[in-house]
């Protein structure tokens, strides 16, 4: 979420202000908003950075949010899951305007049966790269998303079946690309993007999205939710081609200590019973290798669906140079050097298969602590495989190099205590290993004061 500190020894101070809707009535209206300020400074630089800054409104289940705001898009763990496929907290959020259902809505017929959320949203990327641009090298961009997530079950069953799908696009000023011979006004162009229409033989921006099947049961003590997101990025999932792909995963919750956990996990004061207690605990395959870009693989006429590159785009399904989606799919400047890569594709290595395993909870009452390890297989893209990428039914051969399996290891290890009054002391522990990234590691030291 575009919390980065500076390379080297740096120090970071962080603050934030919150007021969020009131919990303790049922008014039909009420608003919140946050703010989220960073600054990071180090022996050559400095920098100040808005993390988050927004302003909501609600009106019975109706909401509208505008500013920047973290979210994820989709059926995944909330909390501890390695990221969703389209939209996670591992870049800076888009700043936008959204209008919402935020939460499950029990429809008032079948006995409260059917349930539905959903949204539809408009951001603002700035200027950013584009390819076929004909006049400008930049153009002033724009973000689309939409999502209807429905769920069957009624509110007080233990078992509820959940299903959806979401959907976003990169988008904006394609005269301005194009030229006068683009043919569509803004309106027109509109249309085309929330509808993924063709025109001119290709949609209209870059679109991305997933479709999340998922199912939770209330055991006694436990919750037991499982997930599954099937990736498209450009159309092979209409026809299954791409169906072995996919974010697949389960996660487990504690209900002996169900309460409202925040953001930062758990608040002060949380209470145990013994030496160890677990929280929470997810599981997560992560899998991106198949694309329909095998040579026996179901044709589209995209060809293989090169996740989160773009033709268009040059940086691809990235916002302020971190990749928008799941981190598995890496871009090329984060990456040992050397690899080979297609000359216009962003992110290097977007076939993978990812293990992916966290645990939240807390030790001797006082330390709670947040464990997150993975340990990846990384092919590159199909550019770069023996088989070359394909459009329709031709196949271009590799002509940048081959990329031959690598593999990578990372652990990432948050403890913390709370001390009276009101303040917390905790520490980050990360490290990669492998021949992804280059090995490295770091730590950080944590105060923080709750006014």
């Amino acid at each position: 979420m575009g919390q980065h500190s500076l390379p080297g020894a740096s120090g970071s101070l962080i603050a934030a202000g919150w007021k969020d809707y009131d919990s303790t009535t049922t008014n039909f209206f009420d608003w919140g908003g946050g703010i989220e300020l960073r600054g990071n400074a180090s022996s050559d630089s400095s920098r100040l950075r808005v993390i988050q800054a927004y302003i909501k409104v609600r009106a019975s289940i109706f909401e509208l949010k505008v500013g920047r705001f973290k979210e994820f898009t989709g059926l995944v763990d909330s909390s501890l899951s390695s990221g969703a496929f389209s939209v996670s907290d591992n870049a800076l959020p888009i700043p936008k305007i959204e209008g919402s259902i935020p939460e499950f809505y029990t429809i008032p017929v079948f006995g409260g049966l059917f349930a539905v959320k959903g949204n539809i949203a408009h951001g603002w990327l700035g200027k950013i790269p584009v390819t076929p641009s004909k006049n400008t090298p930049t153009a002033s961009s724009y973000f689309h998303q939409t999502s209807l997530y429905g769920r069957l079950g009624k509110p007080s069953s233990r078992l509820h079946l959940y299903a959806g799908v979401n959907h976003q696009v990169y988008w904006g000023n394609e005269r301005e690309i194009y030229g006068p011979g683009w043919g569509l006004s803004n309106l027109q162009t509109f249309k085309y993007v929330m509808f993924g229409r063709t025109w001119k033989g290709s949609k209209v921006g870059n679109h991305l999205g997933s479709v999340d099947p998922g199912l939770q049961y209330e055991f006694p003590t436990v919750r037991l939710f499982v997930y599954r997101q099937s990736f498209y990025d450009e159309g092979a999932l209409a026809k299954l081609a791409n169906i072995a792909d996919g974010l697949n995963g389960i996660s487990l919750t504690n209900k002996q200590d169900d309460i409202n956990v925040p953001d930062y996990f758990p608040v002060q004061g949380y209470d145990n019973s013994g030496w160890f207690h677990w929280h929470k605990v997810v599981f997560e395959l992560f899998y991106s290798v198949n694309q329909a870009g095998y040579p026996w693989s179901r044709r589209t006429k995209s060809g293989d669906e090169n996740y989160y590159n773009s033709n268009s785009y040059p940086e691809g399904w990235s916002y302020d140079g971190m990749g928008l989606g799941n981190p598995f799919i890496t871009p090329a400047y984060t990456t040992r050097a050397g690899f080979p890569n297609v000359n216009f594709n962003w992110f290097n290595n977007n076939r993978v298969t990812a293990f992916y395993a966290a645990l939240q909870g807390s030790i001797a009452h006082d330390y709670r602590f947040t464990a997150r390890g993975s340990y990846s297989l990384n092919y590159g893209t199909f550019g770069t495989s023996i088989y070359g990428y394909s459009t329709g039914n031709t196949f271009v051969r590799p002509q940048f190099g081959i990329w031959h399996k690598v593999s990578q290891l990372s652990g990432w290890l948050s403890v913390e205590r709370d001390f009276d009054p009101g303040w917390t002391v905790g520490c980050v522990i990360a490290a990669d290993r492998g021949d992804l990234f280059y090995n490295g590691g770091g730590l950080v030291l944590r105060l923080k004061k709750s006014l």
